[in-house]
């Protein structure tokens, strides 16, 4: 019986034991609420409005113009005796507000890789528009291919190529 007595004490240990540990094990602190807030949250902001930008649409060259300064015949052949008019027609991001700029046309005989005319313009985009650039030359343009460089605000936007003969 003293076997039996040891094993019994024996297992009475570890079974006072394991209490003595489940005793001691620190007692966890449930986690703490989040403080009410007594200020309602601030509205998140909302980012300021783009500036209107304007840009160019579309470039048309002829030989005249209507009241509303847009070419009447569309053309990319001329005469030597022709006025030949670029029709620059622009837009803004917002139609109702207004954006400075400067407008450009840089007309080159390419052919002979001259400048015959440069031109700029400030203008106020309000919206869609147009403005008008021309060349002329009462003693006649002479014969091969040209082209037309516009610019927007410094940088060319659109090229249109023609030839006169």
């Amino acid at each position: 019986m003293n076997k039996l007595n040891r094993l019994h004490m024996s297992m009475l240990a570890v079974l006072l034991g394991s209490v003595a540990l489940v005793g001691c094990k620190k007692k966890e602190e449930p986690a703490p609420l989040p403080p009410v807030a007594s200020e309602p949250a601030p509205m998140p902001q909302t980012p300021a409005p783009m500036p209107a930008t304007a840009s160019v649409s579309s470039v048309d060259l002829g030989n005249a113009v209507g009241a509303d300064m847009r070419v009447t015949a569309p053309m990319t052949t001329f005469s030597p005796k022709d006025t030949i008019h670029a029709a620059v027609a622009t837009a803004t991001s917002d139609p109702m507000a207004s954006v400075s700029g400067k407008l450009g046309a840089k007309w080159t005989h390419v052919d002979s890789n001259q400048t015959v005319n440069e031109e700029s313009k400030d203008v106020t985009f309000t919206g869609d528009g147009v403005t008008d650039f021309q060349i002329s030359k009462p003693s006649g343009w002479p014969t091969g291919k040209y082209k037309v460089e516009i610019s927007l605000d410094g940088n060319v936007v659109q090229t249109r190529e023609f030839e006169v003969r």
